[in-house]
């Protein structure tokens, strides 16, 4: 397939580049940044907020939309704001990219008759993370699926949650073929060595849940959907994590020593399973997470 990959310059855009060019893909970048494969493939400079940006980049035949470009928190969160306004970041940044954004480039694909749309989500979408009020998540069992009830408060999480529904909205309006992938904290070799480096007993309860996904496994789940799209439902959301946690204790140990009324919720989390369940992605796909960080520990 012919597939357009959008934020093509970011930290995940060089894994599924390669993953989508070893299973013989054409691509097409966009990124505001010149990508590292830009040597190989055409680069269309400009941002996703722009919609004529959108429209250049989508011409000459693309097939797929691997749509990865994100601001990647809150940047008008409470505890952001000044970061933000250090960095020349704009309090409404997180809405126009993750949005707006979003939009216009389903539009481009409305107006290009691309029929596959796959989205770099976030398991923020939940609303676990990034609180503002200081009352914690509702946890209703585990491990968390896709029914599990949302709480979101925060601007990037909510544009993660509504982006799933403007897919959504595509696919029952126009057809296109639309899956969001709600990725976990994503962790390149790098990053695996050292969260390995930095392992230690966990102080308390993680209002994250410890999740984590390896850049790699993540491209790989990109390419799948795209690659099956015209064979498993039109629309589809996944959580996509490693089926372990980033923490050395054992889960359950976790729950009963911080969290022990939510011992009877739980079910099958057995060594150090995660707790976001990564089920419904493996049954639809064959998808199967191959990296990880627990090879890198150190014995004591």
């Amino acid at each position: 397939m012919r597939a357009l990959v959008t934020g093509a310059s970011g930290r995940l855009g060089p894994f599924v580049v390669a993953e989508l060019e070893s299973a013989g893909h054409e691509l097409v970048l966009m990124s505001r940044t010149r990508p590292e494969a830009a040597d190989r493939w055409p680069w269309a400079e400009g941002s996703i907020t722009d919609y004529d940006a959108c429209l250049k980049a989508t011409e000459g035949g693309i097939q797929a939309i691997q749509h990865l470009a994100a601001t990647p928190y809150p940047s008008d969160h409470p505890d952001a704001r000044q970061r933000s306004s250090e960095r020349g970041v704009p309090f409404d940044e997180t809405m126009r990219t993750n949005i707006m954004g979003t939009y216009y480039l389903l539009q481009a694909a409305v107006e290009r008759k691309i029929g596959v749309f796959v989205m770099t989500g976030s398991n923020c979408a939940l609303g676990h993370g990034y609180r503002i009020s200081g009352s914690e998540f509702p946890i209703h069992y585990l491990p968390i699926d896709e029914d599990h009830p949302t709480s979101v408060e925060d601007s990037y999480s909510y544009s993660k949650l509504v982006g799933e529904e403007l897919l959504a909205s595509y696919t029952r309006a126009y057809g296109i073929r639309t899956h969001v992938l709600r990725s976990a904290g994503i962790c390149n070799a790098e990053r695996r060595a050292g969260m390995a480096e930095e392992a230690g007993p966990a102080g308390g309860w993680d209002g994250w849940l410890w999740p984590w996904i390896g850049s790699e496994d993540l491209a790989s789940a990109h390419r799948l959907l795209m690659e099956k799209a015209e064979e498993i439902e039109p629309h589809g959301v996944y959580f996509c994590n490693n089926d372990d946690t980033t923490a050395l204790e054992p889960t359950m140990e976790l729950i009963e020593r911080f969290k022990p009324e939510l011992a009877p919720r739980c079910k099958g989390l057995e060594g150090h399973a995660s707790l976001m369940s990564n089920a419904k992605l493996r049954e639809t796909v064959g998808w199967e997470p191959r990296t990880s960080w627990r090879g890198a520990l150190t014995e004591s």
